[in-house]
């Protein structure tokens, strides 16, 4: 299994790039995200890498990041959806986007992706609930919080500081409890927090 590659950017093509290692040149297909933030041909690269071998061929992806390399690994877990496909949707949604598509069941956000129709994206968005870092519990708000957007992105924003999901779901309802439907999301994460280290 090849987890990682190091070395200097040969070549960069519209979906791949060719990373020398050590003399040997290795072709991978990476999202428009992370080839875009690669820097110039012969500059020193690091990628995280997933081998897929079927019967006809051998396909090494390469990822920017470890939460890219993750929601990858998820999404080729779903019925239908491909390395390359994952990726076109990688190149349109970074992660954390995806994670709050599936979480709020954002369909049409997902099907935005090329090669992504109504019907694969309602499944993505069914199978992934809670498979991505922001698990069910972060779903769509209940109570005093449905009715303030800001909300999700304040779970969302709890969750990437290492609350468990339902403190940062509590937490987040008892803060839009107290501001109302208006509060922002500045004031949302700041009382949600306060509310948490109680």
């Amino acid at each position: 299994m090849i987890a990682r590659l190091a070395g200097s950017l040969v070549e960069t093509h519209a979906d791949s790039a060719v990373i020398d290692v050590r003399g040997i040149g290795y072709l991978v297909l990476a999202s428009g995200k992370t080839l875009s933030a690669l820097p110039a041909v012969g500059g020193e690269v690091v990628l995280l890498t997933e081998l897929q071998v079927r019967e006809d061929s051998m396909t090494l992806f390469a990822f920017g990041s470890a939460g890219e390399r993750e929601a990858f690994r998820q999404l080729t877990n779903v019925q239908g959806v491909g390395g390359k496909v994952a990726l076109a949707i990688l190149s349109i949604l970074a992660p954390d986007e995806l994670a709050r598509a599936v979480s709020a069941g954002d369909k049409a956000m997902i099907a935005r992706a090329n090669g992504v129709g109504p019907k694969l994206a309602q499944r993505i968005a069914l199978e992934l609930q809670g498979k991505l870092g922001l698990p069910a519990a972060l779903g769509p708000a209940t109570g005093a919080a449905a009715g303030n957007p800001a909300t999700n992105d304040a779970m969302s924003a709890l969750a990437n500081l290492g609350f468990k999901p339902a403190e940062a779901s509590a937490a987040v309802a008892a803060a839009a409890e107290e501001l109302g439907p208006s509060a922002t999301l500045d004031a949302l994460v700041r009382l949600a927090l306060r509310k948490a280290a109680k």
